[in-house]
């Protein structure tokens, strides 16, 4: 499954939330959460449950809904989407969890999805202390397909300013990135809160990428691009990648452990690296070829 890019858009808005497929996001978020007002949210429910039941929503990409922290609010979030008319096609790949602290807060909302006779792949949200030294336990939970990384409340949770450099959030950004990695589930970079700062996002997106994200939340539809090319390996990375599974495969023939490649001793961590590349641009090249 292709995450480069990760679109939120408010609950509230069902034009948005209707042109939201546009953008070319290889996730769509639709929000009950932050961007809709406490008083919105019941309205904001029906709307959203309105968009994912029209027939003639159907979107080339995978279609997620953030519900609330609160597990009361989650409940009734998950109710008034999956209750209704039970005849009714719902178009829901996944669900986004805010501020998970722990393997039972995944549980817990896999739990709710059960009794209405459902599943779906949670997004788990760590934005919290809490959510950062328990990520290893939240993404081996079995309900959760990825780690999203939350950088702005997670400041907030713990009283750190945040600055460009972003040197106060790193330690958490490396955990999450390195918490997925072992458990084999997607890491989400965190928002770029500037959207007119096309330059800044996409230097930032790479520096997740040399991280080991996956992909990376966007707040605006202009960020959708930049983050999608970012997260696309170029042409000279692909070349580079297939010749080093070429030499691999012609040294494995021949018995030998380690060869070269235009001068480059090729060793396992080489070969993890051209793999991991390939495997992204063919991931990309299948969705944007069914966009």
């Amino acid at each position: 499954m292709t995450r480069r890019s990760v679109l939120f858009t408010p609950g509230d808005r069902p034009e948005m939330l209707r042109n939201a497929p546009t953008a070319g996001a290889d996730v769509l978020v639709f929000d009950l959460e932050d961007a809709v007002s406490p008083a919105r949210t019941a309205e904001a429910r029906t709307i959203v449950r309105e968009v994912l039941t029209d027939p003639d929503f159907d979107p080339d990409c995978e279609v997620c809904v953030r519900v609330n922290a609160a597990p009361d609010e989650a409940r009734a979030d998950l109710e008034a989407i999956l209750g209704g008319d039970a005849g009714e096609e719902l178009r829901l790949d996944a669900i986004m969890q805010p501020k998970v602290e722990s393997a039972a807060d995944v549980d817990q909302l896999a739990g709710v999805l059960d009794t209405h006779d459902a599943s779906a792949p949670i997004l788990a949200l760590i934005e919290t202390a809490g959510g950062v030294l328990n990520a290893p336990d939240v993404a081996a939970t079995a309900a959760t397909d990825a780690l999203v990384f939350g950088a702005e409340d997670l400041s907030a949770d713990i009283g750190a300013t945040r600055t460009d450099e972003g040197l106060e959030v790193l330690y958490a950004r490396e955990r999450v990135v390195i918490a997925a990695a072992a458990n084999g589930v997607d890491a989400i970079d965190t928002v770029y809160t500037d959207f007119g700062d096309e330059g800044g996002l996409v230097e930032e997106t790479e520096f997740a990428i040399q991280l080991g994200y996956d992909g990376k939340m966007a707040i605006h539809p202009a960020q959708v691009g930049p983050i999608n090319e970012a997260f696309t390996p170029e042409s000279a990375e692909v070349e580079w990648a297939e010749a080093v599974l070429e030499g691999k495969r012609e040294a494995d023939a021949d018995g030998r452990g380690v060869f070269e490649v235009d001068g480059q001793m090729i060793d396992a961590p080489l070969i993890a690296q051209a793999e991991r590349i390939l495997e992204r641009a063919e991931a990309a090249a299948d969705f944007d070829g069914g966009a």
